[in-house]
């Protein structure tokens, strides 16, 4: 496949400068610099500090928004023939122009990752949610503007070993919809991929997994975190670097390493380098990225940042140092070469003693879904009940109706309607069919964590969602919604309700996306416009306290 620019770069942004470099873009599995066709071979640095360094109040430091840190840098990074850097989470309500900039005047390009620390998939209790939805787009929208930006990670090591590989249709389910969201907003085709560990039991069925199916659906690229050469007393044949490439030969889509570097024993002298960029793995792997600049207590830096910012250099940076300035990789040129691994892998079944992970993924999440289905309810959440107190609800009366429409099973591949909506919404939603299955006031008490709510005359557009979804919530939608509806004034707790698949809304910086009301709040009205199936957001506004924000779909 080939992925190569929609709409002009510099068109994208309107009040910033960009860098005028070449975009980096897939031709089966290799990559390519678009305005010469040379082979582009990763020489990456994994470059994110702990939040240990974050600025006053932040959850995260972010590294490409200290534009003074990466001036300080740059010169180490060059000295390590840095083409290429790997974040882990950005502040999407900061500026990265200057540190972007920056780094593609000097030839080197971005990796990031779409998630940030509290709001990713979580590998023990899997889901693709409206509100990780909006974070992940949000990221989306920030970056895509920039075409030093190669790509995208859509999950870090979710699952890691055999027990929680149901984990992984919540993430192949992200790769498909923010693939999507890329395409239905007119961005230049950046591609999205996974970075996985090395497991042994689940490397083989991981690699399958992503990159088979059909391209709307399969990953762009794969990274795998490797750390299998250890020492100066291995070489490509013991240290299993030769049976990785062995795997890997015939995959149709780029492979690298998205983290290397073992640091037993120490100093690390990356003995490995040398055959990471020579012709035994050259013609499968695309090179890698070096874990970690910033030394940290795990002790895989490079540089240790000094009290009065300066950079200190440590051993192992002296040892890669000198093994990159002496690789020069031999590539093809994309003008006169031709994919030869053409045969996607199959599906692994989700019956394998390894491998539980269902090739049925979950639906795209739709806020505009869960806002037809809560202006429908008779019995809700009270807005006082804590998110904390939530898990006593649902034991109870999940053991009293079916909760099949708000759950998801990534081994079975059966997801609920309203699966993706934000904790409140679900659990207002089974407390109102178990209102409805007893019938009578009092069962829409729970010791006054649920109360009574007027619901919505039922509008057309929430109709065909509402009868498609059913009554237990766990019929598949299709359906457009259109028109107006009366939204219900007794919303559960707070958070945020953003957007729909396809918005562009800020991500919630909370652990739920919820929509936020008072009681005192009984005659407000909404309106939203969304189009499903395509992913294809025509326009939406809730101009309504009840959901307590403005929608933008």
């Amino acid at each position: 496949m080939r992925f190569l620019s929609t709409v002009s770069t510099l068109a994208a942004l309107t009040s910033v400068a960009i860098a005028a470099v070449p975009e980096i873009v897939i031709d089966g599995n290799k990559f390519f610099y678009s305005n010469n066709g040379t082979q582009f071979f990763m020489k990456g640095v994994a470059y994110q500090q702990e939040l240990t360094n974050a600025t006053s109040g932040a959850t995260f430091s972010d590294p490409l928004a200290d534009p003074e840190a990466c001036k300080r840098d740059l010169p180490y990074l060059l000295q390590l023939e840095t083409n290429l850097l790997r974040v882990y989470a950005i502040n999407t309500t900061l500026d990265h122009s200057d540190c972007i900039n920056l780094f593609a005047d000097n030839g080197i390009y971005i990796i990031a990752d779409l998630s940030e620390p509290g709001l990713s998939i979580n590998r023990d209790e899997p889901s693709w949610t409206v509100e990780l939805f909006n974070r992940y787009t949000t990221v989306i929208d920030e970056l895509q503007g920039f075409p030093s930006v190669l790509g995208f990670f859509a999950g870090n090591e979710v699952t890691n070993n055999n027990t929680n590989t149901d984990a992984s249709p919540f993430v192949k389910a992200a790769i498909r919809d923010t693939k999507a969201y890329i395409k239905d907003k007119g961005y230049r085709a950046i591609p999205v991929g996974y970075s996985t560990n090395d497991d042994e039991d689940t490397r083989g069925y991981l690699a399958d997994y992503f990159s088979c199916d059909n391209s709307e659906n399969a990953a762009d690229f794969y990274g795998i975190n490797m750390y299998e050469w250890c020492g100066t007393t291995v070489n490509f044949q013991t240290s299993g670097y030769a049976d990785r490439t062995k795997e890997f030969e015939n995959f149709t889509i780029p492979v690298f390493f998205s983290e290397y570097g073992c640091n037993v024993p120490q100093p690390r002298t990356f003995a490995d380098v040398p055959s990471l960029y020579s012709s035994n793995m050259t013609d499968t792997w695309s090179g890698g990225i070096v874990y970690m600049y910033f030394e940290e207590a795990n002790n895989y830096g490079l540089v240790t940042i000094q009290a009065d910012n300066s950079v200190s250099t440590l051993r192992d940076f002296t040892y890669l140092s000198s093994r990159l300035a002496n690789v020069s990789p031999s590539g093809v040129n994309s003008n006169s070469w031709k994919p030869s691994n053409t045969v996607q892998r199959a599906c692994p079944a989700s019956t394998l003693a390894d491998w539980k992970g269902s090739s049925d993924l979950p639906p795209v999440p739709n806020q505009g879904v869960c806002n037809c289905m809560f202006a429908s309810l008779s019995c809700i959440v009270d807005t006082g009940v804590n998110e904390e107190d939530y898990q006593t609800l649902f034991d109870y009366v999940c053991s009293q109706v079916s909760c099949d429409g708000i759950t998801a099973n990534g081994t079975t591949g059966s997801y609920g309607a309203y699966s993706f909506c934000s904790p409140a919404e679900k659990l207002s939603f089974v407390l109102n069919l178990y209102y409805k299955k007893i019938g009578s006031r009092d069962a829409c008490n729970f010791s006054g964590s649920a109360k009574l709510a007027s619901a919505s005359s039922t509008a057309s557009s929430c109709s065909a969602v509402l009868s498609q979804a059913g009554k237990d919530g766990t019929g598949a939608v299709s359906a457009s919604v259109t028109g107006s509806f009366t939204g219900n004034a007794e919303a559960g707790a707070t958070g945020k309700a953003t957007g729909s698949s396809g918005n562009s809304a800020a991500a919630s910086s909370g652990s739920t996306s919820s929509a936020t009301s008072s009681s005192a709040d009984k005659s407000a009205a909404s309106h939203i416009s969304i189009e499903f199936g395509g992913v294809k957001a025509i326009t939406a506004l809730v101009a309504s306290v009840i959901f307590g924000v403005v929608l933008v779909l």
